[in-house]
């Protein structure tokens, strides 16, 4: 039987590396990219775009609506969903907090912290009620420099993300389903990242519910 991979996130380096992985676990996967509304294009990488396995799927991340039907999608495509893995990696926006723009806040709150809520309602909805599936919920964990130009709300969104984690791995031992989460501090490993957060959930049992994996150049040693 298929094993019915849906990962939803922004386009991003480690984006593109869990979609890579996830290449060599199904034949066919559902993706959700959250809009790039802050520059004028979206750029989607052309090695997954067009390929046959890959079944993109709409998503209006300010939505409660949207999500709800993204999820039936998924559900719909993939027959069923048993792994889903959310994926923030927030775009930068580098500004000093006076010339920061109203209408780039208004969009990162929207797409980049609420979206993430109302996705995660919808699939712990049907997790619950088949009591059966996987969320795991993917970020990294890295400080900017003291030197580099401010990005005051990248680091906001991830922050709310974070705290979203926590909450739910915090309540997973009440659910009949496994929640689990990844972090990393090894920035430009992605395809490493990514390879540990399958193998890890590859062998995951019921005991594994509630715990943050972190990765990292020293992860082995903890």
């Amino acid at each position: 039987m298929t094993r019915g991979i849906f990962i939803a996130g922004n386009e991003s380096t480690l984006g593109r590396a869990i979609e890579a992985e996830v290449f060599n676990k199904t034949e066919q996967f559902a993706s959700a990219l959250i809009p790039n509304r802050l520059s004028d294009t979206l750029k989607t990488p052309d090695d997954v775009s067009d390929n046959e396995r890959r079944l993109s799927l709409d998503w209006n991340p300010s939505s409660p609506i949207s999500a709800r039907a993204l999820v039936l999608a998924a559900e719909n495509r993939l027959e069923r969903i048993d792994e889903a893995i959310l994926v923030c990696s927030p775009p930068t926006i580098r500004s000093s907090p006076s010339a920061l723009p109203f209408s780039a806040v208004e969009i990162l709150v929207n797409d980049h912290i609420k979206g993430w809520f109302f996705l995660v309602k919808e699939i712990t909805a049907i997790f619950k009620e088949r009591k059966h599936g996987t969320l795991a919920l993917v970020y990294p964990d890295i400080n900017s420099g003291k030197d580099e130009a401010a990005d005051i709300l990248g680091p906001s969104a991830l922050a709310s993300f974070r705290a979203l984690t926590n909450g739910l791995l915090a309540s997973a031992q009440n659910e009949p389903y496994i929640t689990t989460g990844f972090s990393t501090s090894d920035t430009g490993n992605e395809a490493a990242f990514a390879s540990f957060i399958f193998k890890t959930l590859d062998e995951l049992t019921k005991r594994s519910k509630g715990k943050l994996h972190k990765f990292g150049r020293f992860s082995f040693f903890k």
